[in-house]
């Protein structure tokens, strides 16, 4: 380590003792000093990794928990980002949390945005990628699925070495010509099916054949443009799996029961979009020597990340707060919550800051009609941009009589304990949801911070 590089370390050390002692933490402000000082301090600190990149559009967050819970299983030391602060300086901030230890190759795993993967590989050569899904998100941002998956490749360019877990279930993860050794996972639950020939539903991106540009068929399908899919004209198909999702077993909003290769797994989290994160992370866990038995112990211990599906108890309401923030992850929630047996309430919250994206158009491509047939007792319509959601609310069919419009997050945790319903869903954006988050904790339902 150079002297340069010693010096950024030791001032971003300092920083995050006095952030997280005597204010109330912070994951970004220690790593923005120490690359202000050395802009490549990441290459003296992942030197000495064993690195594991997660990334992708949805999914990342809840696949890098997963994952560490996986590969404690046999490994002592794992590093990662449990916050999701998944740019470069939140990454930078993760090593400067490390604790010395006499292992000879500890392992961090990390998330990372997909604009920042080449941010990432520029200094530090991982042992693997994981590649989660790429669906439209962000458009300010990020641009269509294409500029997104560009962007990864860029990054994973500069690691020839490493070997890529793909979601095979996505025909953009088979298109390139990337010289790294690839594994594929994904859902082989219907092999009845083997010879359908079905296609996606109108409005759904990234169906057309990367090779060729035709429309893209599929035996079956997950959700979205995941699945077993093929090119009937130029004869592109998704590739052999390599760990397979073989049977789903039970859906419920708050677990969800599968199997593997043919062995059992739960994970105590709702959604099948969460299985496959489940998925990636049993791939992961496989290639590093983990043993299935091990696998199904670390899903089960597994902890709620704050954000996704967290349980939050306010008197006797649970509240389960889930993070939407593109329309196939909103679909995939109004999918989970639709599994809830008992009534309800709902609770929408809406942002458009840089984190959640400056556009609100995506919530138009959300399936909202579907909520007034479901047995939801209570609808609030809250946020900074709180218009935007209760009209699309509104033109959704929700009935003015069972709809309040609260933009104040601080009185709408206010009003939950007079809900007419123990469980409450909300669905926020990411800054929506650090808001409500804060509010609770103001209110001492839950801690403070996010890590």
């Amino acid at each position: 380590m150079s002297i340069r590089s010693e010096i950024a370390t030791l001032v971003g050390k300092s920083s995050y003792w006095f952030l997280h002692t005597f204010l109330k933490g912070g994951s970004s402000l220690p790593g923005k000093l120490t690359t202000k000082i050395d802009p490549e301090v990441l290459k003296s600190m992942g030197q000495n990794y064993d690195v594991i990149i997660i990334t992708g559009t949805n999914g990342k967050t809840l696949t890098t928990a997963l994952t560490v819970q996986v590969l404690k299983q046999k490994y002592q030391n794992v590093l990662t980002n449990p916050s999701g602060s998944n740019m470069e300086q939140g990454i930078v901030t993760t090593f400067l949390t490390a604790k010395n230890t006499k292992d000879a190759k500890p392992i961090a795993v990390l998330e990372v945005d997909e604009a920042n993967v080449i941010k990432v590989t520029k200094y530090i050569k991982p042992k693997i990628m994981v590649f989660t899904n790429i669906f439209r998100d962000q458009m300010d941002r990020y641009g269509e699925i294409y500029t997104t998956y560009q962007k990864i490749l860029d990054g994973a360019k500069l690691a020839p070495d490493a070997t890529i877990i793909a979601n095979g279930d996505a025909p953009i993860f088979h298109s390139d010509d990337l010289p790294n050794k690839r594994i594929f996972y994904g859902f082989n639950d219907h092999p009845e099916l083997a010879n359908e020939d079905i296609k996606a539903q109108p409005n759904t991106d990234g169906v057309l054949c990367p090779k060729c540009q035709n429309i893209l068929h599929y035996h079956t399908i997950t959700y979205s443009n995941l699945g077993d899919y093929f090119c009937p004209n130029c004869g592109y198909k998704r590739p052999r799996l390599d760990f397979e999702l073989t049977k789903v077993n039970e859906l419920l909003p708050t677990s969800s029961k599968f199997d593997i290769e043919g062995d059992p797994f739960q994970i105590d989290i709702g959604g099948v979009y969460n299985i496959y994160n489940a998925l990636a992370a049993y791939s992961v866990g496989r290639i590093m020597g983990v043993k299935p038995p091990q696998i199904a112990e670390a899903f089960h211990s597994n902890e709620h990340i704050f954000g996704r599906q967290e349980i939050i108890h306010v008197g006797d309401k649970d509240v389960t707060l889930i993070l939407v923030k593109n329309p196939v992850g909103l679909n995939q929630v109004i999918d989970m919550i639709s599994t809830d047996r008992e009534p309800f309430s709902f609770i929408g919250l809406l942002n458009a800051n840089y984190a959640d994206g400056i556009d609100t158009s995506w919530i138009w491509d959300g399936d909202f009609e579907r909520l007034p047939k479901m047995n939801i007792k209570k609808f609030i319509t809250g946020g900074e941009r709180y218009k935007d959601i209760t009209f699309r609310l509104k033109i959704a069919g929700v009935p003015d009589d069972l709809h309040e419009v609260q933009p104040s997050l601080e009185k709408i945790v206010n009003e939950i304990p007079n809900l007419p319903t123990k469980k409450v869903y909300i669905l926020a954006t990411y800054t929506a949801m650090i808001q409500i988050r804060n509010d609770f904790a103001n209110k001492g339902y839950i801690k403070k911070g996010i890590e």
